[in-house]
């Protein structure tokens, strides 16, 4: 469906398009999806494999297709129409779906493996083409708003998709599991497909949405000359290295990428020593205490929209750069005293921190990024993918090492230490700027 369908009129007013709530229960729902077969697919490979190595396996290809998917997201993006892009990725991953649970038992893992790449590399484009539309959707003086909701809802769907997937796979089996997984991204195809709203920005309203970013970061908009630099560029290192001409005009997107890298490597570092930790000091019942701390984080995330939208909106402050670094500041900082074995009331405070610290990130980097013109703001999307997907990777990897010699306290505190390191070395960097 071109963009040049029927559309609705944007208002001036803070308030999104209706259809845009739409858009954002959908993409709920795809994550649910997303999460509930992460796990399933991981309890299939392992049931599969009959040891630990295949879920090994199917997690390193799935993140493999998601690090291969941001580098050409950038491209695809600015060559193919962004709606059909997104019901493609959807319906592409539903089909995988189905074909993993319609495979007869004896093919579970030559099938599996190759369509793990499809999982992370259709889920990365997706999401890239997702963030790159929402200014043309809403509106650039409203996207600070849109990502606001995004993250919430998906927040929520993710809690729920985590919760729900075992009590799933164990009441109707992975084939259903994994059907109801490929139904919520056909449910997800069906919304976009739909939607009457624009993906992608008219030439003549480039330039305008271009000034309108610089003034509100702070940065400068692209002169002609520096238009044709980037061109000449771009022609001389081929148009894979179209992300380094991104860097080269905003390096600060260059800073964030490598600070969400560190940041994705810590979430690793949790993620796998957290059951660890929950064993350790609830053996009797570690489930309980894993399902009480995704549940205030859910908390503290959902509070970060509130926070957003009723805080900062309302007074006209835009979430930018500092909001970036102190919310990885607070995330980090509050998933390591998350481990320090702290009484009830103080593990939850710390968990509702580190929900709300995750949540105020996302919003301000999508939120910053989305400054950047158009054409620019798909590669950056796509960089920032790879980055994540090679911090979590690398991440998993090596904290699964580390937790056989050390305590999870300790690779926890090591791993979010440095992106905490780095976003206050961020932080004075993007203070002298704004003095300068």
């Amino acid at each position: 469906m071109p963009d040049t369908a029927q559309q609705v009129p944007l208002q001036t007013t803070e308030k999104l398009p209706r259809v845009f709530y739409r858009l954002a229960l959908g993409d709920a729902l795809s994550t649910y999806g997303s999460q509930l077969d992460l796990v399933a697919l991981s309890l299939f490979a392992y049931e599969a494999a009959g040891n630990a190595l295949g879920t090994a396996g199917y997690l390193i290809l799935r993140l493999t297709g998601g690090f291969a998917g941001g580098l050409v997201s950038g491209r695809l993006v600015a060559r193919v129409d962004r709606r059909r892009l997104m019901t493609g990725c959807a319906l592409a991953q539903a089909v995988a779906l189905v074909v993993v649970a319609l495979v007869p038992a004896s093919a579970r893992i030559p099938v599996l493996y190759p369509l793990a790449l499809v999982f992370g590399g259709a889920a990365a484009v997706c999401a890239v083409a997702l963030r790159t539309s929402i200014p043309e959707m809403v509106g650039a003086e409203r996207r600070a708003r849109a990502n606001s909701l995004m993250a919430s809802c998906r927040s929520a769907a993710m809690v729920l998709g985590f919760a729900s997937a075992g009590v799933v796979v164990a009441w109707a089996g992975f084939r259903a599991a994994l059907l109801i997984d490929a139904s919520s991204f056909v449910v997800f195809a069906a919304v976009v497909l739909r939607l009457p709203l624009r993906t992608r920005a008219e030439p003549a309203e480039q330039a305008a949405g271009q000034a309108a970013g610089a003034a509100a970061t702070g940065t400068t908009a692209d002169t002609e000359a520096d238009k044709a630099a980037d061109g000449g560029k771009a022609k001389r290192f081929g148009t894979r290295w179209q992300a380094l001409v991104v860097l080269r005009a905003a390096p600060v997107v260059g800073a964030m990428a490598a600070i969400r890298l560190l940041d994705a490597f810590g979430s690793a570092a949790h993620n796998i020593s957290l059951p660890v930790f929950a064993n350790q000091h609830d053996p009797g019942n570690p489930a309980a205490l894993l399902g009480m701390f995704w549940a205030t984080w859910a908390v503290g995330n959902l509070g970060a929209q509130q926070l957003v939208s009723r805080l900062m909106l309302r007074r006209g402050i835009e979430p930018g750069e500092r909001a970036f670094a102190l919310g990885t500041c607070l995330m980090s900082g509050c998933f390591i005293l998350v481990f320090t074995g702290l009484p009830t009331p103080l593990f939850l405070l710390v968990a509702i921190g580190a929900g709300l610290g995750d949540g105020f990130t996302e919003i301000s980097y999508t939120t910053r990024i989305q400054a950047l013109t158009d054409e620019r703001r798909g590669q950056a999307f796509g960089l920032l993918a790879s980055a994540e997907n090679v911090g979590m990777g690398t991440g998993m990897l090596l904290s699964g090492s580390l937790l056989a010699l050390l305590s999870p306290l300790t690779v926890v505190g090591v791993s979010h230490a440095v992106p905490i390191v780095l976003a206050l070395g961020f932080l004075v960097l993007v203070g002298r700027a704004r003095k300068r």
